[in-house]
């Protein structure tokens, strides 16, 4: 399965936890794995609660990791790449009766670092119930 997401910012975090629930209410136990095959996106799972988090994260990272350096690669993304590198491109989450697992205050988001730009996440759902 895929989403579909269009990022409209440089960087920016894109909460996909309701799409990716929708996926989920026929599984009654299982696991469901999302994944971006994007080098310049991330997947995290954190506070949804508070949008400042995610300003804080991704504002800490360009602090860390600044658009304009030193960097050698010729397309004037690399800060995207070590940023995607840093998140990693994978989650995943148990499934109970149809609804994600999650904390009282976490959220699923596919972070963009090099947009906007129209992006996919894949999803694998394992549903226990089948093995």
């Amino acid at each position: 399965m895929r989403i579909k997401i269009k990022t409209t910012k440089r960087v920016e975090a894109v909460d996909i936890t309701n799409e990716i629930e929708k996926l989920t209410k026929d599984i009654k136990e299982g696991v469901i794995f999302i994944y971006s095959p994007h080098t310049t996106a991330g997947i995290t799972i954190n506070e949804g609660f508070d949008e400042s988090v995610m300003i804080d994260l991704n504002n800490k990272l360009s602090e860390l990791v600044p658009y304009n350096d030193k960097y050698l690669h010729f397309e004037g993304n690399s800060d995207a790449h070590i940023k995607a590198s840093l998140i990693g491109n994978e989650a995943f989450v148990f499934v109970e009766n149809g609804k994600l697992k999650l904390g009282r205050w976490q959220r699923i988001f596919f972070l963009e670092f090099d947009g906007p730009r129209e992006r996919e996440v894949w999803v694998k759902i394992i549903n226990v119930k089948n093995l």
